[in-house]
Order: C-alpha cells, then structure tokens, then sequence
C-alpha cells in the first residue's frame, strides 16, 4: 500500500514566550509492515494534564497501540483492503504483543485482529469506508465518521477494496468496570486469548 505521509505541524513558544512554529513537515514516524496498514505516529503526552513547555518531538518516543498511562497519542493510520486471509504464523498473542497489548488484559477473541485498549478513542474516518466489529456486532463508518470508542472489544476490518484512513487520538482511562465480566458469546468455551 502507498505510503501517503501526514504533514504534521506543531507549535509551541520561543525563549521570550512568542507562540511559534516548531515542526513543519510529514512525520517521520511511519510504520509498516509488509504490504499492510501503514502507521504514522503524530504526537504522544505522557501526563494530565499537558505539559504545554516541550520544545521536543514528543512523537520520538516508542510505543505500542494503548497511549502512555496518564497520557494521550496520536496518530493516522491507512487502512490496507482485508483480503480475509490470516496473516501466517502469526496467532492472536504475538500480534497483541506487536501491538504493545497485553494479551492477559483482553477479552472475546471475534477475529484475530480483535483487541481492546484502557483508553478512551476519537476515531475520525478522514477517508474511504471501514468496519468494526465489535463482540457480536459491527458498524460501518465512511468518510467524515466520527467514533468514540470507550475500551470496548473491536477489530477493524476494510471490506471496502480501497484504502481507509483514519485520524487517532487515544486518552488514558481507568479500567472499565465491564472487563470485568469477561462477556462471551452464547456457546463460547474461552475468552478467545
């Protein structure tokens, strides 16, 4: 999939507190893999509130899907069409771990890209169609879509043949008291993890 880069612009203060420019340029956080969906990381906070004096890429930093604890992350990712084959060799626990998820912290395995995060989400489709599935539902979004998304079960899924890109901002949040029922389908012998 073709590698679309964000321009990213980030503003700030000068020594005699002028409100400035610091960053003008796409973000040279991209990752993906293969032919897959393509990642680029805009900024990450590490506190609430804010810290407002960083004067640093705040993006330069790793990480995993879930934002920092007490922090936020953002990031657009370009969603590849799903062709419905399962990615080889890989099960559910290696690509939790490659996304920086414990798999010990999850719940109803639906599909093999099936996770959840402790955060809240602002998903805003800024291009294409996709679906989420959640535990025993899905909702189409298209372009101009925005979701909130509070720590629930899900899996993206592009059906539509075209690429899908999507605008990030994950928020820290405390556990939802839901994950503690371990909800499953009728008929389901194990979380699925």
């Amino acid at each position: 999939m073709e590698k679309k880069p964000v321009r990213r612009v980030v503003t700030g203060h000068d020594e005699q507190g002028k409100a400035v420019v610091l960053i003008d340029a796409p973000t040279p956080y991209v990752n993906q893999r293969g032919e897959g969906n393509v990642v680029q990381l805009l900024w990450i906070n590490n506190e609430t509130p804010a810290d407002l004096s960083h004067t640093r890429d705040q993006a330069a930093q790793k990480t995993g899907v879930p934002p920092p604890r007490n922090g936020a992350i953002l990031r657009v990712v370009d969603f590849a069409p799903y062709d419905g084959k399962v990615p080889q060799g890989i099960d559910h626990h290696e690509i939790l771990k490659q996304m920086g998820i414990d798999p010990a912290t999850q719940g109803y395995q639906r599909h093999i890209f099936t996770h959840r995060t402790r955060s809240i989400d602002y998903a805003i489709v800024l291009e294409g169609e996709i679906d989420m599935l959640l535990d025993d539902s899905e909702v189409h979004l298209k372009a101009g879509d925005i979701l909130v998304q509070q720590g629930t079960n899900h899996a993206w899924v592009n059906n539509s043949g075209k690429p899908c890109r999507i605008c990030f901002v994950l928020i820290d949040s405390q556990d939802p008291p839901a994950w503690k029922k371990d909800w499953k389908p009728k008929g389901a012998t194990s979380g699925g993890h």
